[in-house]
């Protein structure tokens, strides 16, 4: 028997749940032609009227922790004006959340802005900083006592690589610098955040507030060991995509090539880790690759449970902090060897050592991902996105077995893991 020394949930994102037909860059995206299998990420898991299902399910589930997003683009339409129904729905929600006994983490930047604010050059330009601020102290001070967690920004390296190095996210930009520019940009929302986070609640006398941010992180590899070149390459790779920011992000600490666009003062800047951690790179060039031996998901991406805790150790090492798996899960369409990674990778966190309070799987239910479309299926919960029915996957009752119990038995082994093999 396993014993999980961390409780269960799952996370989410808004825009790849919710659905509407709102104005801001993925549904732009869409509109120009850049989701591979065509779909459209206004119909979704139409979560937006299904909310209460979906969180009555978690609460059958036995979940004990929902990461969830916040749509800019609902909250704050039009500059400046900001839709106080729309604040009201996400606030009933995470009251009914709190109902349930299910706690709240509120990512407040998940990809996506709102159109106006991507016409003004987005995280582009450092004087539209005020802007995304503006945005979270509305929203967090509209929820008050509802939510004390909140993640400021998802993955902001995926966000700059995504969108400014070639990589496909809108808005489809392709520059070394821009990437950087983004980065800097977006480490000094991180800070301003984190402070007006921590001053907003202390002042209506709250003093349970933590606020962090999801760091993609990856365990990069030589494609080649012995070769000198892939070696560095691999080092290379790591430092530009993911230890600079957790860097800045964590410390306030600029390496080359960011840059402290506001001369903040070094201070630590997170009061948990979050950690999305899904892959290996196996690297000869600043590209990524995947080693031809091992297993793979069905997006082709290596499957090594071990690169989760060399990613945390990493984390701990620059700074101690309560670690939080904000994600972590795989596209397995047939839902063949879901079980098998869940068990894999919480084996081997529970038995790290490392100080992990939660893991989040992503995600609860299959859902539009992002340049996938609705291709490519990551959830314990199965939708048939024509009739949105929702299907609790063998992969779902294993992980609600899980999150009940607070272990792995023998008999879970057998009934869940033991026939699953994944594939190369």
């Amino acid at each position: 028997m396993i014993k999980l020394r961390f409780e269960l949930g799952v996370a989410s994102a808004a825009t790849q749940i919710e659905g509407g037909e709102l104005d801001h860059t993925w549904n732009d995206w869409y509109r120009r032609g850049h989701i591979k299998d065509g779909s459209n990420p206004a119909r979704a898991n139409d979560h937006y009227h299904l909310w209460e299902e979906d969180f009555a399910l978690m609460r059958d589930m036995g979940l004990k922790h929902y990461r969830l997003g916040v749509e800019w683009a609902r909250i704050e339409p039009r500059e400046g004006e900001f839709d106080e129904k729309e604040l009201m729905r996400y606030r009933q929600m995470l009251l009914r959340l709190a109902e349930y006994g299910i706690r709240p983490l509120v990512t407040l930047h998940h990809f996506t802005n709102p159109m106006w604010f991507e016409n003004l050059g987005g995280f582009e330009r450092m004087e539209n900083a005020p802007l995304f601020l503006r945005f979270v102290e509305k929203t967090v001070a509209y929820f008050g006592d509802a939510c004390n967690e909140y993640v400021t920004i998802n993955e902001p390296n995926v966000y700059a690589a995504g969108g400014y190095y070639g990589m496909g996210f809108p808005p489809g930009k392709n520059s070394f610098g821009a990437v950087n520019q983004v980065m800097s940009v977006l480490a000094a929302c991180h800070c301003l955040a984190y402070e007006a986070i921590h001053r907003l609640r202390r002042q209506a006398g709250f003093t349970d507030t933590k606020v962090g941010f999801a760091h993609h992180a990856r365990a990069f590899a030589p494609q080649n060991p012995h070769n000198p070149w892939h070696r560095l390459a691999a080092r290379l790779n790591a430092y530009l995509f993911q230890e600079t920011v957790l860097r800045a992000f964590c410390l306030g600490e600029y390496r080359w090539p960011l840059r402290n666009l506001m001369k903040l003062p070094r201070r630590e800047l997170v009061d948990f880790h979050g950690l999305n951690y899904y892959s290996r790179s196996s690297v000869c060039g600043l590209a990524d690759g995947v080693a031809k031996d091992g297993p793979k998901n069905d997006l082709g991406w290596e499957i090594y449970p071990q690169g989760m805790i060399l990613c945390a150790q990493e984390m701990e090492m620059l700074l101690p902090r309560p670690l939080y798996i904000t994600e972590n899960g795989t596209c397995d369409n047939r839902d063949a060897f879901r079980c098998r990674y869940l068990y894999d990778h919480l084996k081997a966190l529970s038995e790290s050592g490392l100080p992990v309070q939660r893991y989040y799987h992503w995600c609860f239910c299959d859902n539009f991902e992002w340049l996938e479309g609705e291709s490519a299926r990551f959830g314990l919960v199965h939708v048939d996105y024509d009739t949105q029915k929702r299907t609790v996957k063998n992969s779902g009752r294993f992980y609600g077995e899980m999150a009940k119990s607070g272990v792995i038995t023998q008999e879970m082994v057998r009934q869940y893991v033991a026939e699953e093999n994944y594939h190369d």
